[in-house]
């Protein structure tokens, strides 16, 4: 597992949120992989614990960062808001994996696979190229593009949670699976939700940095 980057006092902050960015992606597509393949989900889930556990010190690192220094180079409340939502995506992407093997899963249903997709493309787009968004937001007021592609999936999972729910409770199901699969649903759309989070932060430093 990589180590976190010491970065000078001034950097921290962007680093660590670029460092959990990359974590998410990595999540992303190892979840999107499970749905696609599912084989070896049990070293999958493994994984994903691994990159939850990283997620989290980063997470940690950013809190102890933010309790010695004196001028953020963000306001509080959105570095705080932003490292939550980070880790909330990292959370929720291990938690619906792991519950795939707890259920005992046999196979991803269409919407699952859909989901997984979802969040592996928004990941991809976003956070493609050093995830320069964080330190453009802040420095540049540059984020509105990437805040309505968070948007655009945001709906799209909607619409796919909202589709794989009504299958469940309107065609013939055994109920365990009825059980399993609207709490799985409901977690990976919380994945989506948890991005627009960032991106609605992201909005706000577009406003205040203009």
């Amino acid at each position: 597992m990589q180590r976190l980057i010491r970065r000078k006092p001034n950097e921290d902050f962007f680093g660590w949120f670029e460092q959990a960015a990359h974590n998410d992606v990595e999540a992303a597509q190892l979840l999107d992989r499970m749905c696609r393949e599912f084989v070896s989900a049990d070293e999958t889930v493994r994984q994903l614990h691994d990159l939850e556990h990283k997620g989290d010190e980063i997470a940690h690192a950013v809190y102890q960062k933010l309790n010695k220094i004196f001028m953020p180079p963000l306001d509080r409340e959105d570095i705080i808001a932003i490292t939550i939502a980070l880790d909330d995506v990292m959370d929720h992407i291990h938690e619906a994996g792991d519950a795939m093997c707890i259920y005992n899963i046999q196979e991803p249903t269409a919407v699952a696979r859909q989901l997984a997709d979802s969040h592996r493309r928004v990941h991809r787009r976003r956070w493609r190229s050093r995830c320069p968004i964080f330190a453009t937001a802040a420095r540049c007021g540059g984020s509105r593009r990437a805040s309505s592609r968070s948007t655009g999936s945001r709906i799209e999972a909607d619409a796919l949670f909202r589709q794989g729910t009504m299958d469940l409770f309107h065609q013939p199901h055994d109920p365990t699976q009825v059980i399993a699969w609207s709490r799985i649903y409901e977690t990976m759309e919380k994945v989506t939700d948890r991005c627009e989070d960032i991106a609605d932060v992201l909005r706000g430093l577009v406003i205040k940095h203009a």
